[in-house]
């Protein structure tokens, strides 16, 4: 997968001139990856689909703000992140915690015996545990175990992603890391 912080093209570098053509070729180049970071952070996949989509139209329209020392990524992924977290607040108050509707990323890839159905069941249970957990962890943490460890971005990207030095970024997964673990631990003597 292309690195979504790598440096920009020319289409990106000249965005407060963006033609329609240009800005529907850099939604074909970042969607897929907004929709994973949007799912990573909601945990529901329609919602993901409807708010990367949205942050799509508002990056569009509010195109004049766009900055291009920073990179399209960089600005577009405040965006979205914006729209997810306000999307969860919203939807905590109505509906409760957002835990019950998380649903799994993406299939497990299996070799050999794993596709017994005991090896699979037990690998589904591990995978809603750590989703489960996941969505236990602040904002913050959240998003920087997604942005590590599902989109598979550096230190460095992760940190021009969000506007922060690299060891800000270190700093909140270390603890991201370490929460996650307790979190895990203590499911696991609870069951």
């Amino acid at each position: 997968m292309e690195s979504l912080c790598q440096q920009e093209s020319p289409i990106t570098q000249h965005a407060r001139r963006f033609s329609k053509y240009e800005f529907e070729l850099i939604v074909r180049k970042y969607m897929k990856d907004a929709y994973l970071i949007a799912l990573g952070l909601v945990g529901n996949r329609e919602d993901a689909l409807d708010l990367s989509q949205e942050a799509f139209v508002r990056a569009y329209r509010n195109m004049k703000r766009f900055n291009p020392n920073w990179g399209f990524f960089p600005w577009f992924y405040q965006i979205l992140k914006n729209l997810c977290i306000n999307h969860l607040r919203r939807r905590r108050a109505e509906r409760g915690r957002w835990l019950e509707q998380l649903e799994a990323h993406e299939p497990t890839r299996a070799r050999g015996d794993c596709f017994a159905p005991d090896a699979v069941a037990e690998r589904n249970e591990t995978k809603d545990r750590v989703w489960a957990a996941i969505g236990k962890l602040d904002d913050r943490h959240r998003e920087v175990i997604i942005l590590r460890h599902f989109q598979h971005l550096s230190y460095e990207q992760i940190a021009q992603a969000l506007f922060c030095n690299k060891g800000t970024v270190t700093s909140r997964l270390y603890y991201a890391h370490k929460k996650l673990k307790e979190i895990l631990d203590r499911e696991k003597g609870g069951q």
